[in-house]
């Protein structure tokens, strides 16, 4: 779940993090009051999920209320890459002398958050490493563990900080590296913090991610700061497909089927079981030359509708030549229900289900209830002797035509 600046900005001040007086309006008034009580020149900023706010005229100065007014009334009325503003953040237009970059991050490949700090804010973080990689920290923290604030302070010197600055910017770190962790965040990043010409460092900007799974845990956190928890806050829009899954999987409380397709094109679909299954199925179609057409999941005992209703999606996609039904050998799902839902969609489309379905790998309960189904069809399956691998590898060559 992405999270727009002016709650991000909250987030951050729950943290302990300095902020600048800032004021969130939806109105063009409300923004004039929230100029006048900041006082002085003020900064107006669209508040939309997406980037080019500035280049798209998303983001303007003002220096009289009147005309923070002005600007509101404009950029609430001004749609940025398909999105349109829920209101406008107005800030203070600081004094800064200079501005750094922090953020912490899940680093999936060491499996620990991975906290970044860099002198040189303001811009890409990216185009820094690349063309700076002196100006970059980086350091991991424990999952477990409390977290020392020296570790922090670790990762700021390595950009070559010193002296008072060092521990104001190691407070700054610190503060995001908990907030990422006591709420969940797959990113939480601050560009540019700005140290003002009194000295102290305040978060000028703040983009914030969380686990879609935890939002129901900081559910009353994320009221409490202004969240509308009934938005949709997806990188893209949904596909057909993707919101016909949903709607299938919200309609029946039984099970969960999931389906994804933005950067899948393929020929062969695919129904797998979860348990960490998904995933490893199919990358392995993807390893042996097959071209999968989406992702998915199913698991927690579905009902046959529920089945059918994914099976049917995945068959009516684009291009979709077979279908995969690979199941994990964790998969505690009913066999024999999922086999009743996919040959219900294959014969419902005028399908002959065992020229569809390419294999069905079939570990799960009521194994031999499933097997009389797929048997009784003429589909070929595969028990859990049969790896994961193979299994996706027979789906791969029978789509292409060859032997098994």
């Amino acid at each position: 779940m992405r999270f727009y600046e002016f709650e991000s900005r909250r987030l951050v001040e729950r943290a302990g993090i300095p902020v600048t007086k800032y004021g969130f309006a939806k109105t063009a008034d409300e923004a004039r009051a929230a100029a006048a009580e900041i006082g002085g020149p003020v900064v107006v900023k669209s508040q939309v999920l997406t980037g080019g706010r500035m280049k798209a005229g998303g983001v303007k100065f003002a220096d009289t209320p009147g005309e923070a007014a002005e600007h509101a009334e404009a950029i609430l009325g001004l749609e940025i890459n398909g999105h349109m503003p829920v209101g406008v953040l107005v800030d203070p237009k600081a004094e800064v002398e200079q501005e750094y970059y922090a953020a912490v991050l899940w680093d999936g490949r060491a499996k620990r958050p991975m906290m970044l700090f860099s002198d040189m804010g303001g811009i890409d973080i990216e185009q820094v490493a690349e063309e700076h990689p002196d100006h970059v920290g980086r350091g991991h923290i424990s999952n477990l563990h409390p977290i020392a604030d020296f570790r922090a302070k670790e990762t700021v010197a390595r950009c070559g900080m010193t002296g008072s600055e060092l521990g104001r910017a190691t407070r700054v770190l610190a503060g995001l590296a908990r907030l990422q962790r006591d709420y969940d965040m797959t990113l939480a990043e601050i560009n540019p913090v700005a140290r003002l010409a009194d000295g102290s460092f305040v978060a000028l900007d703040a983009h914030m991610e969380m686990e879609d799974e935890a939002v129901g845990r900081h559910r009353k956190v994320l009221e409490s700061i202004g969240v509308d928890l009934s938005e949709p806050r997806e990188d893209y829009e949904p596909s057909e497909f993707e919101r016909n899954v949903k709607a299938i999987d919200s309609a029946d409380h039984r099970g969960v089927i999931q389906g994804k397709d933005h950067g899948f094109h393929g020929n062969l679909g695919l129904v797998i079981g979860a348990g960490g299954g998904s995933l490893t199925l199919t990358d392995a179609v993807r390893s042996q030359g097959g071209k999968p057409a989406n992702y998915a999941e199913i698991g927690g005992n579905p009902s046959v509708a529920k089945s059918k209703g994914l099976a049917m999606e995945v068959l009516k996609k684009d291009g979709v030549e077979k279908i995969a039904v690979m199941m994990s050998i964790v998969s505690n799902t009913r066999v024999d229900i999922v086999a009743r839902g996919v040959i219900k969609a294959c014969l419902e489309l005028g399908k002959d289900p065992a020229e569809t379905i390419a294999i069905f790998r079939i570990p799960g309960a009521w194994e031999e209830e499933g097997y009389k189904i797929l048997d009784k069809y003429g589909v070929e399956y595969a028990d859990r002797t049969t790896s994961m691998w193979d299994a996706a590898g027979t789906a791969v060559a029978k789509i292409q035509g060859g032997a098994q």
